[in-house]
């Protein structure tokens, strides 16, 4: 039988007396994440389940918790105080959770690409992670329980195969990467931004964490370099920059699939009831279809796979 709340900070000696306080957390979707306050102290406890592994939507448990551990040593994600089962005890990291507004202006993306950076020369994760086979995951999973799938998805999946063509190119060294930086999964404790959840974390390319960043976000074109610059440094090139615009544009195929299927496999069991997972896969597709019929489309892949086209 599973531990509840109460037991799990009781056997973790951080509710001596028994009295805590306990509120839900409703940033995350599929697992259940609880503030409690004990002693006038706040923790999290974060509760999961394994019905989001096995639906394809997030990394099993235990690697979960491995890299919640290993990103905590980096002091971007929260320290992990207690584990039991699969449930972790985390600090309560006080500050403001970031919005799409938040992440779009131009003096908070530098403090974006910094906890990124911070996050990726830090221990490794346990699990790879490939955008292009989560998409053929979801897409087999969607087929396999007949939820619903835009009109037109299927006639695109050839440009993945291609993009995933090109970057295999000159891939870049694999990072530990967090893997799905929606805005809410940032917090600014008031000295720095700081990355909590890490269901789809795994070793990857840093250039999709930057790109997931930017479709997360809806950044324009401009608001993409400004991240990329930010990240690369004196590395850019106009190379790179195409890398994460690329990325922008899988992120959004792919996830538009994830919301259908927690809909779908989960809602009976979601943290928040009230998420409207139709409107989101929504507007994801119509990000992606957006950067599907822009021009630039085929010149962003000729010059991530370096041959020699410019990006205007």
């Amino acid at each position: 039988m599973a531990l509840g709340v109460a037991e799990i900070m009781a056997q973790a000696g951080l509710a001596p007396g028994g009295d805590i306080a306990c509120t839900t957390l409703k940033g995350g979707l599929s697992h259940r994440v609880v503030r409690v306050e004990t002693g006038g102290t706040p923790y999290v406890v974060r509760v999961l389940d394994p019905a989001v592994s096995a639906a394809g939507l997030g990394i099993p448990a235990a690697l979960e918790i491995q890299n919640t551990i290993r990103a905590a040593r980096t002091g971007v994600g929260p320290a992990v105080l207690y584990v039991v089962g699969v449930a972790m005890v985390l600090e309560y990291v006080d500050g403001v959770t970031l919005s799409r507004d938040d992440v779009r202006r131009r003096e908070t993306i530098p403090r974006l690409a910094a906890a990124c950076r911070r996050l990726h020369a830090g221990p490794a994760f346990a699990g790879d992670f490939s955008i292009f086979r989560k998409a053929e995951e979801l897409f087999g999973r969607c087929r396999e329980h007949d939820l619903p799938i835009p009109d037109g998805y299927a006639d695109h999946l050839p440009v993945l195969r291609e993009i995933e063509g090109a970057m295999e190119h000159a891939p870049l060294p694999s990072v530990p990467c967090h893997n799905d930086l929606l805005p809410e999964n940032f917090i600014d404790d008031g000295r720095e931004i700081r990355v909590v959840d890490f269901q789809l974390s795994g070793m990857n390319d840093p250039a999709f964490e930057l790109g997931d960043i930017a479709a997360e976000g809806d950044y324009e074109p401009g608001l993409v370099e400004a991240l990329a610059s930010a990240y690369f440094g004196a590395e850019m090139s106009a190379a790179l920059l195409a890398r994460v615009r690329l990325y922008l544009l899988v992120s959004n195929i792919t996830w538009t699939l994830w919301f259908a299927i927690h809909h779908g496999l989960l809602s009976h069991r979601a943290a928040d009831a009230t998420f409207d997972y139709d409107a989101e896969a929504a507007d994801k597709w119509d990000q992606a279809l957006r950067d599907l019929a822009d021009p630039d489309l085929g010149r962003l892949i000729d010059l991530v796979a370096h041959r020699g086209r410019a990006v205007t």
